[in-house]
């Protein structure tokens, strides 16, 4: 079995040499090149992936950022040009710690051992995840604190952000996203178009949910789970 693997990289010459190592590796498949965080986040939910080699030195959100934001990490590689990251690197329970420029003997050494660590069932927990996520509004990555975020409701492809005091964010993402990189001791899917703050929850009564002035329905799939993480 291949390892499906990420190369993520802002360096277009960056990401074109680890293409051609990965060719050289019968062992691993690569699925996709990400210039950012962004589109990391994307190849992550359409695809399982093994492994990553991750850039850290990246602008908006850095590659110890974004791996401190999955729940469910894969194996990562860091592949990077300054030194002084290197212990954060190791903190984060990586594979390896590559410095650029980098020779394939190192690469393929550092690729051996993520082989060697293959669990693509159990992936990596990742400590002190942080508190947060980034979304895109236009041009640009706005932060979102999970504290703001009373809940998610999904429209087909998309998805709506409600937040306190009534800012709410239009993304171009599945809600299933966001089941996966926020908290599960803080969120809950209780329907199949809401994601839901637990600790946002003012009522429940009936198949209803009431948070701030909003009313969510309970899907029956959900509501077991929910009256569990609410003590009920």
């Amino acid at each position: 079995m291949k390892l499906n693997c990420l190369i993520v990289d802002d360096e277009p010459i960056a990401r074109k040499l680890l293409e051609g190592y990965i060719e050289r590796i019968p062992e691993v498949s690569l699925i996709k090149k990400c210039k950012n965080a962004t589109e990391a986040y994307e190849a992550l939910y359409e695809t399982p992936i093994d492994l990553i080699f991750l850039d850290i030195a990246m602008p908006t959100i850095t590659g110890t950022e974004f791996l401190r934001s999955l729940r469910r990490a894969p194996l990562v590689i860091f592949t990077t040009a300054f030194a002084n990251f290197a212990v954060e690197g190791f903190e984060l329970n990586s594979v390896d710690y590559l410095l650029k420029p980098i020779t394939f003997e190192r690469f393929y050494q550092a690729v051996q051992k993520a082989i060697d660590r293959k669990t693509p069932l159990h992936p990596q927990p990742i400590p002190d995840t942080p508190d947060y996520i980034f979304v895109k509004q236009d041009s640009k990555l706005v932060r979102i604190n999970h504290v703001d975020i009373e809940f998610i409701h999904a429209e087909k492809d998309f998805c709506w952000i409600f937040c306190s005091g009534g800012t709410k964010y239009f993304v171009s993402k599945h809600l299933k996203m966001f089941e996966e990189i926020l908290p599960l001791n803080k969120f809950l899917r209780v329907h199949r178009s809401y994601l839901v703050n637990l600790s946002k929850i003012k009522t429940l009564k009936g198949n209803t949910l009431t948070l701030g002035t909003e009313e969510i329905p309970i899907g029956a799939n959900y509501r077991q789970l929910l009256m569990e993480k609410l003590r009920l």
